[in-house]
């Protein structure tokens, strides 16, 4: 069975406390806890709760989790074009959490590290350790806007950079127990050296990961490193 991704902007994922209620009733307490908080009706949305992990170490036992709601009508329409190719799907899925199971497989043991990667939605920054997500940003910063003449790239490198320090001060106030190792870059054309940049900008390692590394490409015909992510 396969899954498919929810595109940005066909859902709402917000950060809430975790109410203390049973874990069979968590779903149902969550939809009441961001009602006010979705533009749409909550008795229109599909939701699903994940949690952020707290520090193992930590009196306090707060918890917080991530509501992920999305309109039903979005979801139906999704399903359907899918049972009209007769492709089965058992998953749902969104960028954020797709692009933690991709830094599940370079983490470096006992470290968290942040990925980021650029589309036409702008710009997806993820902090995980341990095959948890604990943190996401939007940069608004669409891909197109990065092959840009170097005038233009270069405010939007500053930009980007400004994000970046910002996201990381909040992380290291939020999570103190989590040391991020590294900052790892999804592939980008190669006139947007976004590499470079922030390697000499951020006190964190960069590099650009490379899939062929943690996935086996070999079975797959015609799919060359800049179609593969």
């Amino acid at each position: 069975k396969g899954s498919f991704l929810l595109n940005s902007g066909e859902y709402q994922m917000l950060v809430v406390d975790a109410p203390n209620v049973p874990a069979a009733e968590l779903k149902t307490a969550v939809r009441w806890r961001i009602k006010d908080m979705l533009d749409f009706s909550v008795d229109d949305a599909t939701v699903d709760v994940l949690e952020i992990p707290a520090d193992k170490n930590a009196q306090s036992r707060n918890r917080s989790l991530y509501a992920v709601a999305a309109r039903n009508e979005v979801i139906k329409k999704r399903m359907a074009d899918f049972d009209a190719a007769r492709l089965p799907v058992s998953v749902i899925d969104i960028p954020e959490l797709a692009q933690r199971n991709i830094a599940s497989l370079l983490e470096d043991k006992g470290r968290g590290m942040a990925l980021l990667s650029f589309d036409e939605n702008g710009g997806l920054l993820t902090f995980t350790f341990d095959g948890e997500l604990y943190l996401s940003r939007h940069i608004d910063v669409p891909l197109s806007l990065l092959n840009q003449p170097d005038s233009e790239q270069q405010r939007h490198f500053d930009r980007i950079t400004l994000e970046l320090q910002r996201s990381m001060d909040h992380f290291e106030r939020q999570f103190s127990f989590i040391t991020i190792s590294k900052l790892l870059l999804a592939p980008l054309p190669p006139a947007v050296n976004l590499e470079a940049y922030l390697a000499t900008n951020l006190y964190l390692p960069v590099s650009t990961l490379n899939l062929d590394e943690v996935f086996d490409f070999s079975a797959v015909s015609g799919v060359g490193p800049a179609q593969r992510m």
